[in-house]
This record gives C-alpha cells, sequence and structure tokens, in this order.
C-alpha cells in the first residue's frame, strides 16, 4: 500500500484507463489537448496524440479495439486505435462532452455536457449525434447501469 510509480505528463491531466492489452496507460491532458500514453513499467510518457482542445474523459470500447475521448473545448469525441496507438477519426458533436459512459451493447456513447446542461447520447458507429437530453447546468459525472460485469470502480465507474 504504497506508491510505486509517477509520471509527470505536464498539463492538466483528468482520466486515465489502463490499454486493453495491458500494455499502457492513455492519460486525458485537458491542458495539452490529446492523450498521453504512458509504458507502466518505465513510468515514461511514449507517445502524445493530440485529439482536441480540453481532451478530458476516456472509455474503452467493448470490442477493446478502440478508446473514447471527449474534447470538452473542441465539442468532439476523438476514437483512438489502441492496437495502432493513432486517433483513428474525431466525431463533431457540439456541446461540451465531458466524461463518458459506453452502454452495454457499446452502440451508444453517453456524454455529460458539463457546460451545455445536457447528456449527449452518440452512435458509435457512425458518430453522430443520436439525442442530446436536457438535465440542468453542470453536468460532469456519468453512470449507466446496468453494465456487463460485477464491479464498479473509480472517479465515474469503471466496469469489468
Amino acid at each position: 500500500m504504497r506508491v510505486a510509480g509517477a509520471a509527470r505528463v505536464g498539463g492538466l491531466p483528468v482520466d486515465m484507463k489502463l490499454s486493453p492489452d495491458g500494455r499502457g496507460f492513455y492519460v486525458a491532458n485537458q491542458g495539452r489537448g490529446g492523450v498521453s500514453v504512458i509504458d507502466p513499467r518505465r513510468m515514461k510518457e511514449v507517445a502524445f496524440l493530440r485529439t482536441g482542445a480540453g481532451a478530458h474523459g476516456l472509455a474503452v470500447s467493448r470490442d477493446a479495439r478502440s478508446v473514447y475521448v471527449s474534447n470538452r473545448l473542441a465539442g468532439s469525441i476523438s476514437v483512438i486505435d489502441v492496437r495502432k496507438r493513432r486517433v483513428r477519426t474525431t466525431w463533431q458533436v457540439g456541446g461540451s462532452p465531458d466524461m463518458l459512459q459506453l452502454s452495454p451493447s457499446g452502440h451508444r456513447l453517453w456524454a455529460s455536457s458539463r457546460f451545455d446542461a445536457g447528456v449527449l447520447v452518440i452512435s458509435t458507429r457512425t458518430g453522430r449525434l443520436v439525442k442530446r437530453i436536457p438535465v440542468g447546468a453542470g453536468a460532469h459525472g456519468l453512470a449507466y447501469l446496468p453494465q456487463p460485469g460485477r464491479f464498479s470502480l473509480g472517479h465515474n465507474g469503471v466496469y469489468r
């Protein structure tokens, strides 16, 4: 029960996920406008993937091939190809996408829209906004239940 290591990424790191293959950490960096890829053995940044202004929340796709990144200030969601460690595409969804949750089927990505008083529902097949749900000012964290798995850990719900 002690700190085993730390990685310096600069900027303003917000959210972090272990890569599906276990070979790295993805760190959303709001201050740098992208995602740091961290080597977990050396605790060093090995890549930086520019995604958009205000990179904030992360979610791993159900097939573990992609990582979704909300770019809060850019009003977009970027999709990172895990195997190639590169941004595959960026979807303009509007609003201010913040924290992310994935539907159990993996076909819908839900994003709180912090500065836009809503929740955005996005198709993971097309990247198009399916629905905007008004919820009130300051929408931030987001929970989507039920989820696959038995446990929920972490700031915004990491389910496995």
